[in-house]
C-alpha cells in the first residue's frame, strides 16, 4: 500500500513517519497543482493540507480509497464525488480551539495596547533620552468592560467568549445562519453587533453566505476606536474594502487568514500607512505547540480507524 503526503511543510516541525509501518510512505514538503497526478495516481491514501484534490484528479486516481485532510476544512477536496467513488474523506476537527483563542486575544490585546509601538520606542534608544520614567502615548485601551461581539458562536467562538469575559468584557454575538443558542451571551443581529461592539472576532467558515460578508457597507457600521478580528477565513473581510476604511479613519484590524495565501506582493495590506493599525500573522493561529501534537495524533487515528473498518 502507498501512503503520500502532498503538503508536510505545512504542519512545521512535526513527524509523520509512523505511517512506514502501514505501507510505503512519501512525503512531500510542497506539491503544485503539476505534480499531483504523478505522485498520487497509484496512492491508496494521500494525506493533504492545502493541496486540492477535485474531480478531474480523483477520476483518474483508481487505488485511492482514502484521503486524510491534515486540517477541518475540507473545501480542497471534492467530497461529494470522492463520496461516489467509494473514496473516504476524513478531516480534524476540534484540535486548534484553544490555540486559536488564545490568538485571538493575542491579536486583540495587541491592538488595543499598541504593543509594538512601544515596543519599537524602546528598541529603537528613543527611552534612553527621555528625562521622565514613563512615555505614554496612542492606545493603552483595557477589555475590562469593552462590548466583545463573536461572529460564529461555535467551538472557538465559546472559547474566546470565555477568555475575553474573563479580562471584563460583555460578550454579544450573532450567526450568519440566524440560529440564536441557548446561552446567557446576547444575540444581536450583524448590523446591531457592528455598531456596538468595541471588539468584534470572526469565527465562521468560508461559505457563499459569508464571503465577502464584511464589505464597504457593513465596515461603515464599525465604531471609531473598534477592532476587527479575523481568524476565521480569508474571503469573509473584503481586504481591498478593509483597507479603504483603514486609511479613511481610526480603526484596527488584526487577521491571521487572507482570501489568498500566500499574502500577494501587491495586497494592499503592506501599505506603510496601515502599519500602525493593522496586524497580520501568517496562518498561525491553529499552530501552538499542543495544537499540532493533537492535530497529528488525529491524522493519524483517522488513518488507523480506515484501516481497521
Amino acid at each position: 500500500m502507498k501512503i503520500v503526503c502532498l503538503d508536510a511543510k505545512t504542519l512545521g516541525d512535526v513527524s509523520l513517519d509512523s505511517l512506514k509501518e502501514y505501507g510505503e510512505f512519501i512525503s512531500y514538503p510542497t506539491t503544485s497543482t503539476q505534480e499531483i497526478y504523478d505522485r498520487i495516481q497509484d496512492a491508496t491514501i494521500v494525506l493533504t493540507n492545502k493541496v486540492p484534490l477535485k474531480k478531474e484528479i480523483l477520476q483518474q486516481c483508481p487505488h485511492l480509497k482514502l484521503i486524510a485532510i491534515m486540517a477541518t476544512g475540507m473545501d480542497i477536496v471534492d467530497v461529494a464525488y470522492a463520496q461516489e467513488q467509494g473514496i473516504v474523506v476524513k478531516n480534524v476537527a476540534g484540535y486548534s480551539t484553544k490555540s486559536v483563542a488564545q490568538h485571538t486575544l493575542v491579536l486583540a490585546l495587541n491592538l488595543l495596547s499598541n504593543l509594538s509601538y512601544y515596543d519599537t520606542y524602546c528598541k529603537s534608544g528613543d527611552w534612553t533620552k527621555s528625562d521622565i520614567f514613563t512615555h505614554i502615548q496612542d492606545g493603552l485601551a483595557q477589555l475590562d468592560s469593552k462590548q466583545w461581539g463573536i461572529i460564529g458562536l461555535g467551538s472557538i467562538g465559546k472559547e474566546v467568549a470565555k477568555l475575553a469575559e474573563a479580562f471584563g468584557a460583555q460578550i454579544s454575538y450573532t450567526s450568519i445562519s440566524q440560529n440564536k443558542q441557548d446561552t446567557h451571551y446576547t444575540y444581536k443581529d450583524l448590523d446591531t453587533l457592528l455598531k456596538t461592539s468595541d471588539i468584534i472576532s470572526i469565527h465562521s467558515p468560508l461559505t457563499t453566505q459569508t464571503k465577502d460578508l464584511l464589505n464597504a457597507k457593513k465596515l461603515a457600521l464599525l465604531k471609531d476606536k473598534a477592532v476587527l478580528i479575523n481568524v476565521g477565513r480569508g474571503g469573509i473581510v473584503n481586504e481591498e474594502d478593509m483597507a479603504k476604511e483603514l486609511l479613511m479613519r481610526e480603526i484596527y484590524f488584526g487577521t491571521d487568514v487572507l482570501e489568498k495565501e500566500p499574502m500577494q506582493k501587491n495586497h494592499p495590506f503592506l501599505n506603510p500607512l496601515l502599519h500602525k493599525k493593522i496586524i497580520i500573522t501568517p496562518h498561525i493561529a491553529w499552530a501552538y505547540e499542543n495544537s499540532k501534537n493533537v492535530l497529528v495524533q488525529k491524522i493519524l487515528q483517522n488513518i488507523k480507524d480506515f484501516l481497521q473498518e
